[in-house]
């Protein structure tokens, strides 16, 4: 008796959302914002951006670490040859070294992250635009991110992740490029 009281609010609340979503019938389209991104002019300029200063910032760290290296291979082959005070030398380089590293590679990731972000954020603000405009435009009531909103299934008739992005580029492609000084 307990449970049915318990259960029959639910079944109930249940129904009536069923039968509101049938009496609204608003339109609803969905995006991949992440297929977006990545298949956008923008985006894969981006992309392109951030894994070339990926790359710059492993080629220095494999620098610095074959030189921790030299250092530390000094320092096993000589210490049957070296004064102490000559070993420590180079125990205090190597530990210069070391933190110096992982200073630069701490302020790489940051700064890294704050590009990525920012970068990241403006294509997004811009792609938001261009799907108000299209949904403004097809009269979609609702438009759902299939990353974010946790859309498990959907018509593909419904997903306007190619047109968002061709709209997107044509509205880069029509812009006139920065003057550079």
């Amino acid at each position: 008796m307990n449970r049915i009281r318990t259960i029959a609010p639910l079944v109930i609340l249940f129904v009536l959302v069923v039968a509101a979503a049938g009496y609204a019938q608003g339109k609803i389209a969905i995006i991949n914002s992440q297929q977006a991104f990545e298949t956008s002019v923008e985006g894969k300029k981006a992309l392109g951006q951030m894994q070339d200063r990926e790359n710059k910032i492993k080629s220095e760290l494999q620098k610095q670490d074959d030189a921790i290296r030299l250092l530390e291979n000094k320092l096993t082959t000589g210490r049957l040859t070296m004064t102490n005070e000559a070993l420590m030398a180079i125990q205090a380089d190597i530990d210069k070294k070391t933190t110096e590293r992982k200073r630069y590679e701490e302020d790489q990731t940051r700064d890294g992250n704050q590009f990525a972000n920012n970068i990241i954020q403006k294509i997004r603000a811009e792609m938001v635009a261009v799907i108000e405009a299209l949904a403004k435009e097809r009269g979609y009531d609702l438009v759902l991110d299939m990353v974010t909103s946790g859309v498990v299934t959907s018509s593909p008739t419904i997903d306007i992740t190619t047109e968002v992005v061709r709209r997107y580029d044509q509205t880069k492609a029509t812009a006139t490029p920065p003057v550079k000084k």
